[in-house]
């Protein structure tokens, strides 16, 4: 007999327009594994991430009270004509954790909370609750740092020359030269005398100078408030955020204040009490500071009936975050310092010990970071949370994900304007013979070089032991395409950001986030803007200053954004389209003037290859032929630089750097991102810039690249303690040949496969 909960096998959606889909409908299995495919920008995130997971996420977010929903993002209705069988989402994206310096990979995955309660009952000698091992909790926390870990110092000779008298100009903050107000108030204050060489000061004088408390002292007939140098220091700049502070300041800061590890717990966090109690010679400082692989196997020796489900619990736990590649992570790190990957991965491992089911879990590229050798285990877990009655839904381009799809979407055929339709539906052999971008790219192989460029001279590293760098010397390759692998925890980007990229000439592209706000635009970073207004001011015979919307030609409603934020007090913050200008951010009066026809709100809104088209020459076609290059053909000149992901934002960077004379570029991970046809482009470019006389260094796991290059330093052979060392180096062909590294057999099955 058919029961009606048992009908609804599949998610409906019909009619998608979110950003660049053409009104598509599809079906999309429940308790299935979905890989959605297609090239960047073909509109896969906005159907997966802007269109299901929005409206999943909405729709429980009404659930609330009016009052809890005002803590919440608010989140608008996608433009969609229907939704059908959703079921609670749950985004497994690569936005960094928090810099919260007290959140570890131990109190994001529950482990140091098992692990508490495992001391407080096992710990000798006995302690008390497990609050008396939390460094966030007053009874745990190490009172001289508070739980931090770190104490904060200022170097007095970072602030002073203590050879020079106040006169002869001693202090070397910023905003203390002779003469400023702040420097007069302290000259003037009596305590000492200007005149006088810091070194001479006596001690009542020096404390004075430097720690005194705020109190008022009259100068000539004037009232001020003074307080000691370190005093002011910290009240005015450490009280500060350092990302907000101007960038002369925070070099100050940088360099006034240290960091050391606390004198009282020696850096681990804790009180006297937690540290004296062990189990089997152990405390819990030491326990979290294993690496997670040896603390597994630490794990597994305690035995005792009174604790036996929490051990079960806390070995599953740790063998997961083992198997999902993290094992050389320890539970002490901070989540902070995670790559976007790691935290990926660390938050992929909490929703597999969790009993929910029936739940969609969206991913966005997860394999983002891994090596091939590490790709086959996220496939298992993937495949385990499917197997727990979830739905799985993948936005991914490597050809190993899509092979263990249940289903595959395919959009495209191509990006922007030029994609957002559904190319394919269906499973992985139908896809193999559909004929779409991805289906033909899905058996594609780049082939090991023919021959390989010579280098033409070398930047050396010497003893090298940052993080698990074992006293690494290595020699890389200029005038060549070098590309540093190993897999995930092996070294590789200790090496090449902490040696390689302080270098002189060197340039790094990453995916760091971009400094900027909702008004930065791809115009705005790439200095695109300036040539286009001079266009438009010259064509119309009036000021450049019309043509920005940060400037005189901003809509008066909106400033400029075309977006009104409404504030509701209690409920969240809505953007609504600003009434008065619809969205185009300008007056009307300078929307009447016109470029070859178009006017510029128009020519904000055009993909760059439009644009490409529109400025024939000039400074702005150098530029937009720069964006064509690094494959973003597709973003629009006014995109705002926030709806952009890790790769996009890395290859805007890269686009803005290959216009300053480099000579050394460092990439890290450029294919993220990359649909398998782009990647071919990428190496196209890559090649460009080294035949244009420059050196490029890439971190990279993707063998199409690492087939590609001239060199290739391999980082292992493991990850954690057990990497660390320089397992290869030499030509990709040489590797496949005769090495016997992860590398080596991952890249000689994917030439000869």
């Amino acid at each position: 007999m058919q029961i009606a909960a048992d009908s609804h096998q599949v998610i409906q959606v019909r009619g998608a327009r979110e950003n660049n889909l053409t009104d598509i409908s599809l079906d999309i299995p429940k308790r299935r594994l979905t890989v959605f495919t297609g090239v960047s920008g073909s509109g896969k995130s906005s159907l997966v991430f802007g269109t299901i997971a929005a409206e999943s996420q909405r729709m429980i977010n009404e659930t609330y009270t009016a009052f809890v929903q005002s803590f919440m993002p608010s989140l608008g209705r996608p433009d969609v004509d229907g939704l059908h069988n959703l079921s609670a989402a749950i985004v497994v994206d690569q936005e960094r954790m928090g810099a919260n310096s007290r959140s570890t990979v131990g109190t994001a995955t529950d482990a140091s909370t098992m692990l508490r309660i495992i001391f407080s009952r096992l710990g000798v000698p006995h302690v008390g609750s497990s609050t008396a091992f939390s460094f966030n909790s007053p009874d745990g926390m190490c009172p001289n740092c508070e739980g931090i870990g770190q104490v904060s110092d200022i170097d007095v000779d970072q602030l002073v020359d203590r050879e020079l008298s106040l006169n002869e100009g001693a202090i070397t903050v910023p905003g203390f030269a002779v003469d400023t107000w702040y420097w007069q108030i302290m000259a003037n204050s009596g305590f000492y005398s200007p005149d006088t060489k810091l070194k001479d000061f006596t001690e009542r004088e020096w404390a004075d100078f430097l720690h005194m408390g705020q109190v008022k002292v009259k100068v000539g007939s004037n009232n001020f408030t003074y307080e000691g140098l370190v005093t002011k220091i910290q009240r005015t700049y450490l009280s500060k955020d350092r990302e907000s502070m101007q960038a002369h300041i925070r070099a100050f800061v940088d360099r006034a204040v240290v960091f050391t590890d606390c004198p009282a717990c020696g850096g681990t966090r804790l009180g006297a009490a937690a540290l004296s109690s062990r189990i089997e010679g152990m405390n819990i400082a030491e326990c979290s500071a294993l690496q997670i692989s040896d603390l597994a196997a630490f794990v597994r020796r305690i035995d005792d009936p009174g604790v036996a489900p929490l051990l079960a619990n806390l070995r599953d736990l740790l063998d997961s975050l083992v198997e999902i590649g993290l094992g050389y992570l320890s539970l002490d790190r901070p989540s902070g310092t995670l790559s976007g990957g790691e935290a990926q991965r660390v938050k992929m491992v909490r929703h597999l010990g969790s009993s929910l089911t029936d739940i969609t879990y969206v991913f966005d590229e997860p394999t983002t970071g891994l090596h091939p050798h590490d790709i086959r285990r996220m496939n298992d877990l993937l495949l385990r949370l499917r197997d727990k009655g979830n739905t799985v839904l993948v936005v991914e381009h490597k050809p190993e994900v899509i092979a263990i799809a249940d289903h595959v979407v395919d959009l495209g055929p191509g990006a922007g304007t030029a994609g957002g339709r559904l190319c394919y539906a269906g499973d992985v052999a139908g896809l193999r013979t559909s004929g779409t971008l991805t289906g033909r790219h899905l058996e594609h192989r780049a082939r090991l070089k023919e021959s390989v460029r010579s280098p033409r001279g070398h930047l050396s590293v010497k003893g090298a032991d940052l993080h698990n760098l074992k006293d690494v010397s290595v020699e890389v390759p200029l005038g060549v395409l070098t590309v540093v692998t190993g897999v995930a925890g092996s070294g590789k980007s200790s090496l090449v950001h902490g040696y390689l990229a302080g270098q002189d000439g060197v340039v790094v592209a990453d995916q760091s986030p971009i400094r900027g706000s909702r008004r930065s635009n791809p115009a705005t970073y790439t200095g695109l803007l300036g040539p286009i207004r001079t266009a438009f001011a010259k064509a119309n015979g009036v000021k450049a200053a019309l043509f920005s919307a940060n400037s005189e030609g901003a809509c008066p409603k909106c400033n400029g954004l075309g977006l009104v934020y409404t504030d509701l007090a209690m409920m969240a913050a809505v953007a609504s389209v600003c009434e008065e200008c619809e969205g185009r951010r300008f007056t009307p009066e300078v929307l009447t003037y016109r470029l070859r026809g178009k006017n510029i709100s128009e020519v904000l809104n055009m993909p760059v290859t439009e644009a490409h088209a529109f400025f024939p020459t000039g400074q702005a076609r150098a530029v937009l032929g720069r964006l064509v290059d690094v494959g973003l053909s597709y973003l629009r000149l006014g995109q705002p630089l926030n709806t952009l992901s890790g790769g996009e934002r890395q290859r805007l960077k890269l686009a803005i750097s290959m216009a300053e004379k480099s000579s050394t570029y460092i990439l890290d991970e450029p294919t993220t991102g990359l649909h398998m046809a782009d990647v071919d482009k990428l190496l196209a470019l890559l090649d460009r810039l080294v035949d244009d006389g420059n050196s490029v260094i890439v971190i990279e796991h993707h063998q199409a690249v690492m087939a590609h290059a001239d060199w290739i330093v391999d980082i292992g052979p493991g990850g954690g303690h057990s990497g660390g060392a320089v397992v290869f180096e030499g030509t990709p062909a040489q590797l496949v040949a005769g090495a016997d590294t992860l590398t080596a057999r991952h890249l000689r099955e994917y030439v000869g496969g």
